[in-house]
């Protein structure tokens, strides 16, 4: 793995995997169907094979003419040309469609990896990388290996077999002629080596440009109203246009090394037919060759201008692809210890459901947000977590749930003592994360409820909303549970996407919830609403609750209050309310002359 690259804007880019890593990990994705790789490559050599007869046939005819023989003589081989033709033409086709079918395959499995282990980073270590990076990869990195894939494979495999073996044919015409064949390849290895020396280069700073510039414009686009309320237009409109200016220079860079990669090409292509012509014109004064089988020996060799700048222009398909799998390689080889880990289990008979012991977590040299946090949640107890902006309530939530890891102490999860649930072989999550930020995803809301349990009958269904009180205004839509929702769909306000979150936890069921502010995108007219919803998917589970409302903390069996990334007070809210100390202070400044409302 290469050390881990930092952009221009100071994000810690996810990183980049070695070449040699990356053939490993390309050699891996293939073992499983060696046998259609071995099929397809055969059959690919047995049709450039019959390929070959062409040539020989040609210079067949050539001789019958010169000899000045009867015009039936021509029948045979302009027989055999057909055939030849139509075997070609079949067996090309079978091998292509084989060769093909493994590279959709690796991808398709490739993109699997890539998914399952993006999904498994930490918050953190995606929020320094940036989106753009993340999407620039799972968008133009896989649609670049893709496109690779489908055209430049298939090609490619059959570009080298037909050079090897023309050589090969034109050494068994006379040893003399590939002799004067190869006076080309000299020029053809310096433009290779001289074109990869660079594109590696090029297309990696590509990848890296249109990462930036796409972290760019998602930022401004998503924060299109601050940006217009601040008149901020020009400022990000410039920043913009640099990192498109970056990535168009290095675009263009990639069209002046691609033009004098084809210029020199031509070099080659000039030097090797003038030899093999020449040599085939002192081989025929000499009686050593008939002029049939120069014919066929030129025949050869321009025959082998397709194959050999087909392979060596694909070079720049595959750089450009290579590129792009080093970067998807990166994410799928990212070791184990930097990936979302499951909870420890706890073997104990303890009435303790979730242990945090002695937790501390950065988000990087400096930035310690949790110091030594040690916390015991009893089973089916309710705690809030209170505190001011910034004190380290949502990474703690984060770490009891598992989206990240500590960077120092232990999160216990104990045994639930029930069956445990499992669905499609899988067993079902033992903490469930609920936040502010909620993703309707495009489908029905049956299908989006569905994530959550995928064997949910329509009653199921049904029951999670009425438990958090959507059930009414999900059969009022359009078409009840059968209604599109998300992109393009019909769009829920945030307190209904709220409550589909939550239905989903109901479906779920896990033993331990945690609510990172899940009533904090309600107004003021739905909070009660959306936090009685909160309350009905929370009975019976063990919940961590961070309180963007005080009301939630008056409502918990226990609060613990957070200041500075440490545990300062943890209590009852009437316990802590005449104690004098920060739950006080943050009580009486949000309540006001309100009284504690009676729950």
């Amino acid at each position: 793995m290469t050390p881990t690259d930092i952009a221009d804007d100071g994000a810690e880019l996810l990183p980049i995997a070695t070449g040699a890593r990356t053939r490993a990990a390309l050699r891996t994705l293939i073992r499983p169907d060696r046998g259609r790789a071995v099929l397809g490559l055969g059959v690919l050599v047995g049709a450039t094979a019959v390929g070959l007869l062409v040539q020989p046939l040609l210079g067949r005819i050539v001789d019958i003419v010169a000899d000045g023989r009867p015009a039936d003589a021509l029948t045979l081989p302009v027989v055999l040309l057909l055939v030849v033709a139509v075997v070609q033409g079949v067996t090309t086709t079978l091998g292509l469609t084989q060769v093909a079918r493994l590279g959709e395959t690796v991808l398709a499995r490739l993109r699997e990896q890539f998914i399952e282990r993006a999904l498994q980073l930490p918050a953190d270590r995606l929020e320094r990388a940036g989106a753009g990076d993340l999407t620039a990869r799972v968008t133009g990195d896989v649609a670049r290996v893709a496109e690779a894939v489908r055209s430049a494979l298939p090609e490619m495999a059959r570009s080298v077999l037909a050079i090897v073996l023309t050589l090969g044919a034109m050494a068994l015409l006379d040893v003399r002629f590939l002799l004067a064949a190869l006076l080309a390849v000299p020029v053809q290895a310096l433009t290779a080596r001289w074109y990869v020396t660079r594109a590696v280069t090029v297309y990696a700073d590509q990848r890296v440009a249109n990462g930036a510039q796409q972290q760019q414009l998602l930022e401004t686009i998503g924060g299109a109203v601050t940006v217009r309320g601040h008149r901020l237009e020009e400022q990000h409109t410039e920043k913009s246009a640099v990192r498109s200016r970056r990535a168009v220079e290095l675009t263009m860079r990639s069209v002046h090394l691609v033009l004098g990669f084809y210029a020199r090409l031509h070099i080659a292509e000039y030097i090797g037919l003038a030899a093999v012509l020449v040599t085939g014109f002192f081989l025929v004064r000499d009686g050593s060759v008939s002029i049939g089988t120069a014919t066929a020996a030129a025949l050869y060799f321009h025959s082998l201008f397709g194959p050999v700048n087909a392979a060596l222009v694909l070079l720049d398909d595959a750089e450009s692809a290579a590129a792009g799998l080093a970067r998807l390689v990166g994410v799928t080889d990212i070791e184990e210890s930097a990936v979302r880990l499951p909870h420890q289990r706890t073997g104990s008979a303890s009435e303790a459901a979730v242990t945090v012991d002695a937790v501390s977590h950065a988000y990087g040299p400096g930035r310690t947000v949790l110091h030594e946090v040690s916390l015991t949640l009893r089973a089916g107890e309710h705690v809030a977590l209170v505190g001011t902006s910034g004190a380290g309530k949502s990474t703690l939530a984060r770490l009891v749930a598992g989206v990240q890891q500590p960077t120092g102490g232990t999160v216990s999860v104990a045994p639930t003592g029930g069956t445990v649930s499992v669905v499609e072989g899988k067993t079902a999550p033992s903490v469930v994360l609920v936040t502010q930020e909620v993703h309707v995803f495009t489908g029905t809301l049956a299908e989006d409820l569905r994530l959550a349990r995928p064997d949910a009958t329509d009653a199921d269904l049904r029951t999670a909303l009425a438990t958090v009180y959507a059930l009414e205004w999900a059969e009022a839509l359009p078409e009840g549970l059968a209604t599109v929702v998300g992109e393009g769909g019909h769009r829920l306000d945030p307190a209904r996407a709220q409550q589909l979150a939550l239905a989903r936890l109901v479906l779920a069921d896990p033993p331990v919830a945690v609510l990172d502010e899940a009533t904090a995108e309600a107004g003021s007219a739905g909070a009660r609403t959306l936090e009685r919803s909160a309350e009905a998917a929370l009975a019976g589970r063990t919940a961590l609750v961070v309180a963007h409302r005080l009301t939630q903390a008056v409502a918990a069996d226990r609060i613990v209050v957070l200041e500075a990334g440490r545990v300062v007070e943890s209590g009852t809210h009437d316990e802590l309310r005449t104690a004098d100390g920060p739950y006080a202070t943050l009580w009486h400044a949000w309540s006001g002359s309100r009284a504690a409302p009676h729950l």
